[in-house]
């Protein structure tokens, strides 16, 4: 094995742990050699942020060597979006055999996660999945034990924790701002245009994005993992599906198609996206797979009212909700600790001068250019003083400025200490995903749901 692989190696793995190890230099420029990339997935995600972004921010230190998809349509304008010039497969291990990748990147749709990683790992590679890393409790403790059986490394794509505005909030949390944490308000909505997508997409069946719960909320939770600095313990929720879905009296085939157009308030003409068009739709003879489906067809099967409860092994408790048909997307925190009280939120048009409509909030949050600095304020209130309003910048642009940050960590800096420990490993995304998981057990049962039944992890008062 040469320096520059060991390098290579290294700095994977002390990325995936999360250390706060240095991380040494991947040693690509002493030796010319570039890190050799696969991704399986050829989607919006994968094409974008984890294809086109890459090619054209770090030709210097990484190369494609292999593009996979059940879909040869997509798989063809995947190539020529992205800007590469290697081969294609529809077969993942011949992929793998034919271009021995350094690193796989895995954007599938969420049940075929835990396929692509585990057989990653036993191929020799190392694995970069977008969250969530996987969908149920099985399929996690399998990747779980591939991770451990094998000498490489998983990393997940966790972005949010990147934004300055969430980093601002585990600093103050890290310093001990309001003493420790006891609990936590956390609500976050999604409007009747980013919420109403995940219901006409793949996500609105359970079977293959585990619910919302799990899709969604994995960064949620995710977020309150780290900030809180421990494992959640327990969980109780609540969850129902109210609007959409059968919640109408009136749906169509899909909305291309739908006689309803007229009278119908989530009515999308995708002919207008030509992204859309050029990726999904141009596609669908092979695979089946309709971009614009009915938001209240009876199939969906996943719920759009969420409400929990967590519990953390170090005793903070978290009362958490998800909307999915708010008239504005945004959210709203707050922790309250022994001394003192911490506040923020983002986009609540109430108390932000936001001018664009919601549709093009949410294009320029998913937009990977760099997006100019706002700022918007966190509260600290200690007790028995005056509160302290702190003014912190933030971007619009690729989630909130996280995508980028967390780009450059894992491909330009990976030996560049993060005393805010925002690298995420395989237990940050098993334990993201088991709250999900016991969220929609608990819905289900009645009952809490202890996260030490669902796999071997033991919960920690402290994260690792």
């Amino acid at each position: 094995m040469n320096s520059s692989r060991r390098d290579f190696l290294r700095s994977v793995s002390l990325l995936a742990a999360g250390s706060l190890a240095p991380m040494p230099s991947w040693g690509f420029g002493l030796e010319n050699k570039k890190l050799k990339v696969a991704l399986v997935g050829t989607g919006v995600r994968g094409t974008s942020f984890w294809g086109k972004r890459l090619v054209e921010t770090y030709p210097d230190i990484l190369e494609f060597v292999g593009l996979s998809d059940i879909n040869p349509g997509r798989l063809a304008y995947a190539k020529s979006y992205i800007g590469v010039k290697c081969p294609v497969f529809t077969d993942f291990r011949a992929m793998v055999t034919k271009t021995k990748p350094d690193l796989i990147i895995v954007t599938t749709t969420d049940a075929t996660h835990h396929e692509f990683i585990i057989q990653g790992l036993e191929m020799g590679c190392d694995v970069l999945t977008e969250k969530p890393l996987t969908i149920d409790e099985d399929k996690c403790q399998q990747i779980i034990d591939a991770e451990r059986k094998s000498s490489k490394n998983l990393i997940v794509g966790f972005n949010y924790r990147w934004s300055p505005y969430n980093t601002k909030i585990k600093e103050l949390l890290m310093e001990g701002a309001i003493g420790k944490v006891t609990s936590v308000d956390f609500h976050w909505y999604l409007n009747t245009y980013h919420g109403a997508s995940y219901f006409r997409r793949w996500h609105g069946l359970r079977e293959m994005g585990g619910t919302l719960w799990v899709h969604k909320a994995t960064h949620h939770f995710d977020l309150l993992n780290w900030w809180l600095d421990s494992d959640p313990q327990e969980v109780f929720a609540y969850g129902a599906l109210e609007h959409y879905g059968i919640n109408n009296e009136f749906r169509g085939d899909k909305c291309r198609t739908c006689p309803h157009k007229d009278k119908c308030n989530y009515y999308w003409d995708i002919t207008k996206d030509e992204r859309s068009m050029d990726l999904y739709v141009k596609h669908e003879e092979h695979d089946g797979y309709i971009r614009d489906n009915c938001v209240f067809a009876k199939e969906i099967n996943i719920y759009d009212k969420h409400s929990a409860q967590i519990k953390y092994a170090n005793n903070a408790v978290v009362n958490y909700s998800l909307t999915t048909y708010s008239p504005f997307e945004g959210w709203r925190i707050a922790f309250n600790g022994t001394e003192g009280r911490i506040e923020a939120q983002l986009d609540i048009p109430y108390h932000s001068k936001i001018e664009a409509s919601q549709e093009e909030l949410h294009a320029a949050e998913m937009d990977q250019s760099s997006g100019e600095m706002s700022y918007e304020p966190i509260i600290t209130h200690k007790l028995w003083n005056e509160h302290k309003v702190e003014q912190v910048g933030m971007e619009r642009a690729g989630h909130g400025g996280g995508d980028k940050r967390l780009h450059d960590q894992i491909f330009k800096h990976p030996n560049q200490q993060d005393p805010f420990e925002r690298a995420a490993g395989i237990r940050d995304g098993a334990m993201s995903v088991l709250i999900g998981v016991a969220a929609r057990k608990s819905v289900e049962s009645g009952k809490p749901v202890r996260i030490s039944e669902l796999t071997d992890l033991e919960p920690r008062a402290e994260r690792l």
